[in-house]
């Protein structure tokens, strides 16, 4: 009967030494920057407030100086800072008066923004009636004023061509219209503006002062 071999002994396997970690002088130990708090919070409201502030928006400004003030009353320095700023905000909001946003309101506005030589918001205006309703007379008529005086003759004629095509009455108004006067010199001005033949009053030609 064959012997079972002896077991052999399996020698241990020496395990290398893990040393342990080592700091050198000259390497620092990492830090950890803490989350964002309550003072980060806040000067980002600030900062936020600050450039609308400075675009001269105030009524975006005014919510994030006002928010500072609720929401990190423990913040006095900054809170003091942006009490000012508020209180700047609501002074210019109280100052300027309210977009205007009726189309009435709007058309107004842009008849006095044109007799004040601000032809860029009469512009506004008038586009802004226009998106609501595109045959709007006097909107038509006010932007084609206004492309008249800055000489763009040929959609200032195409405008006031839709005006008179709307209301008719209107030519006897372009007539006199000194916004028109660079136009004076087209015959196709006189065309829309003229009253027919045989209608009362002399049909007049008028030019241009040079």
């Amino acid at each position: 009967m064959a012997k079972r071999p002896a077991s052999r002994q399996v020698p241990a396997r020496n395990k290398p030494a893990v040393a342990s970690p080592q700091v050198s002088g000259s390497r620092s130990i990492p830090q950890f920057q803490p989350a964002p708090g309550p003072a980060h919070e806040a000067m980002m409201l600030f900062q936020r407030g600050m450039e609308a502030l400075q675009r001269h928006a105030y009524g975006d400004a005014a919510p994030a100086f006002q928010a500072i003030l609720m929401g990190f009353p423990t913040e006095r320095a900054l809170g003091d800072r942006a009490r000012v700023y508020l209180e700047l905000c609501q002074r210019e909001q109280r100052r300027r008066p309210p977009a205007p946003r009726t189309i009435e309101e709007r058309l107004t506005a842009a008849t006095a923004a044109l007799n004040n030589g601000d032809d860029a918001l009469a512009e506004e205006l008038s586009r802004s009636v226009l998106g609501d309703d595109p045959r709007h007379d006097l909107a038509l008529y006010l932007l084609a004023a206004v492309h008249a005086r800055r000489g763009a003759i040929d959609e200032a004629l195409e405008l006031l061509g839709k005006v008179i095509a709307i209301s008719p009455e209107a030519s006897a108004q372009a007539r006199q219209d000194e916004d028109f006067l660079p136009l004076h010199d087209e015959d196709a001005f006189w065309k829309l503006v003229e009253p027919p033949i045989g209608s009362s009053g002399p049909r007049r030609r008028r030019t241009r002062e040079r």
